[in-house]
């Protein structure tokens, strides 16, 4: 059996510049902190929006409020797939806040529809902005991020592997094609 290839395609540094400009842009079209919730899909999600929620305090000397969300019982494959159920801990009402929802790679289009099913359980946003570390391509829904950190064109056999360590260094993002043999099959 072959190994499958795989090809770094951002390294931390970039990824580091990817996340500094996200959250740049996320201060510069909401004219500042005030009224932002940081929101990280689980599992990868989590860990950029909280380096996202760092930059921004950073930036504005603001204290923002963080929350996690699992959507695994909102997914419209829900049964058909075998996911661990990750904690969701939103503690604040999201009514009348700016929601900066984050996760690592946008493809379908399907978790986000996911995400934003859930949301509502926990009040009703002014509005919901989406930040993607990658964005794939291959929607299958009309949803799209308003913030992203790399435009990344794959063809929907590859698989895109986003590491994000505990340490800022070990981060890094690569696509994984199919070998030969499993391609033509």
């Amino acid at each position: 059996m072959a190994v499958d290839e795989i090809n770094q395609v951002m390294d931390a540094d970039e990824i580091r510049r990817a996340i500094a400009r996200i959250s740049h842009e996320i201060i510069e079209r909401n004219h500042g902190a005030a009224g932002l919730v940081i929101i990280g899909i689980q599992k990868k999600g989590v860990p950029l929006a909280l380096r996202i929620r760092q930059a921004i305090q950073a930036i504005e000397g603001a204290d923002l409020p963080f929350g996690t969300l699992d959507i695994s019982l909102y997914r419209d494959d829900y049964g058909s797939r075998t996911a661990a159920v990750h904690p969701t801990d939103i503690p604040h009402s999201l009514t009348g806040r700016t929601v900066i929802l984050v996760d690592d790679v946008m493809f379908t289009g399907r978790t986000v529809r996911s995400a934003l099913e859930a949301l509502v359980d926990f009040g009703r946003p002014s509005a919901i902005q989406l930040a993607v570390l990658v964005d794939r391509g291959h929607r299958e829904l009309p949803v799209r991020p308003d913030y992203v950190g790399k435009n990344l064109p794959t063809s929907r056999r590859e698989e895109v592997l986003v590491t994000i360590g505990e340490a800022p260094g070990d981060d890094r993002v690569c696509i994984q094609k199919p070998d030969e043999e499993e391609a033509a099959e």
